[in-house]
């Protein structure tokens, strides 16, 4: 593989695409027990595909994309969310040992979360790597930042879960609402707009097959009436005994006294399929319209594509509308915040190694084909039989009926009601 730490470019004072990684990322991330060496083969492949060394000519040849080494969050950091107990067990000398197991219990390193050689480096770089990208879009490096080792949307405040260690998703949604409040032009008339300032929204959207439970837990709020600065928004699978459970991962539903129009779920039945998902573009669409982002955070899970291990949905990585190619180049270019792109489940790592290249190249706005040949690289022989970069789909059939998706968009119709109202009281100086 090519020397990730090599292909850094100069800082510049602005940059498109940041992408977040260095050798010792990869090396750490390598050692996931669920995802063992799926760091390294996103990475290669990036790498082998030329994507770090791309050129625009319409730019004097300038690069594509910076790259950016990573740097350790600080216990400090981690703090801002996670519980002291659970940070001195996780990263200190008592959970390599393993040797306490009502400790391991209570923190929920065992079974899906085993401790694992080097976790306190792993869990210290995942964060670090998440929170350097923030830092690149809060400090207007750029306008969309690559984490691909980062989307670990499981984690809790006080243990592992999920195979997820570190709650850098939420980390992150807490570092972006700290951004400085923003200038925004609310109205305009025959003369000059109207420009007022407010707190920046944050919204969240996760596109992995399995609910963001920690997430959509951690900003969660039925009794509040005001408005919120962040919104999550979670597609996934939702069935009895489907992991995790959680009464929050039902389809949302405005007349239930416990809803929180903030924390939205949007459930699919089996087999979704790029039909589906073209079908329920414009839900998503009109939700962050409503909420009018600043930020978002998209958690890019992989593990809904055709040929998963999880086998659940039928969904398609390139050509096609609805393809989860579609919906990241719609989300870069019809949305109006400044994005992060977060990595999550895939557990055929070398299609979720496909996936996530190719969803670089559409953050860079240089679309690989799909048909696009995984060239000579120490990986190569995983890309077997097609050797390409497609994902396509399978025979599964798509159980997301009309009568469904009839009612998802009846209830979001009124979400987005509900929720203008919320945001109506909060359009002023923040």
């Amino acid at each position: 593989m090519q020397s990730i730490d090599d292909s850094e470019v100069p800082a510049r004072p602005a940059s498109r695409v940041v992408y977040v990684v260095s050798e010792e990322l990869v090396k750490a991330s390598s050692l996931l027990p669920s995802n063992r060496n799926r760091s390294f083969l996103v990475h290669s492949l990036v790498a082998a595909l030329d994507l770090f060394k791309a050129v625009n000519p319409d730019l004097d040849g300038q690069k594509y994309m910076q790259v950016i080494r990573p740097r350790r969050a600080s216990p400090r950091e981690l703090l801002v969310y996670h519980t002291r107990d659970y940070l001195e067990y996780a990263l200190g000398p008592a959970a390599r040992d393993s040797q306490d197991q009502s400790q391991i219990s209570e923190f929920g390193l065992e079974d899906d979360c085993p401790p694992f050689h080097n976790m306190h480096e792993y869990i210290q770089l995942v964060a670090g790597a998440t929170l350097t990208a923030v830092d690149a879009l809060k400090d207007g490096v750029c306008d969309v930042a690559i984490c691909w080792d980062g989307g670990r949307h499981h984690a809790q405040k006080s243990k592992a879960s999920g195979f997820c260690y570190v709650a850098d998703c939420v980390l992150a949604i807490l570092a972006l609402k700290k951004n400085r409040p923003a200038a925004k032009i609310t109205s305009t008339s025959n003369t000059l707009p109207t420009i007022t300032t407010r707190k920046p929204r944050v919204m969240y959207v996760d596109l992995d097959v399995h609910f963001s439970d920690a997430v959509s837990q951690a900003f969660y709020n039925a009794s509040s009436t005001a408005s919120s600065q962040i919104l999550t928004l979670s597609i996934h699978h939702t069935s009895p005994g489907f992991f995790p459970p959680s009464l929050l991962s039902d389809l949302s539903n405005p007349d239930d006294p416990a809803f929180d129009p903030f924390t939205l779920s949007l459930p699919l039945k089996a087999g979704a399929s790029n039909r589906t998902f073209a079908r329920i573009w414009p839900i998503v669409d009109g939700v962050e319209k409503t909420f009018d982002p600043d930020f978002i955070v998209i958690q890019c899970g992989v593990d809904g594509l055709a040929g998963d291990p999880v086998a659940t949905w039928n969904w398609c990585l390139g050509d096609g509308e609805g393809s989860l190619g579609s919906w990241l180049e719609k989300m870069l270019r019809e949305w109006r915040g400044k994005k992060l792109l977060l990595g999550g489940g895939g557990y055929n790592s070398a299609n979720a190694a496909r996936a996530w290249a190719y969803l670089t190249s559409i953050a860079m706005g240089n679309r690989l084909p799909v048909d696009t040949d995984i060239l000579e690289h120490r990986a190569l022989p995983l890309y077997q039989p097609s050797f390409t970069l497609d994902v396509p789909a399978g025979n599964m059939r798509d159980e997301n009926s009309e009568e469904y998706l009839l009612e998802v968009e009846r209830r979001f119709e009124r979400i987005r009601e509900v929720l203008s109202c919320r945001l109506s009281g909060a359009t002023g100086s923040a």
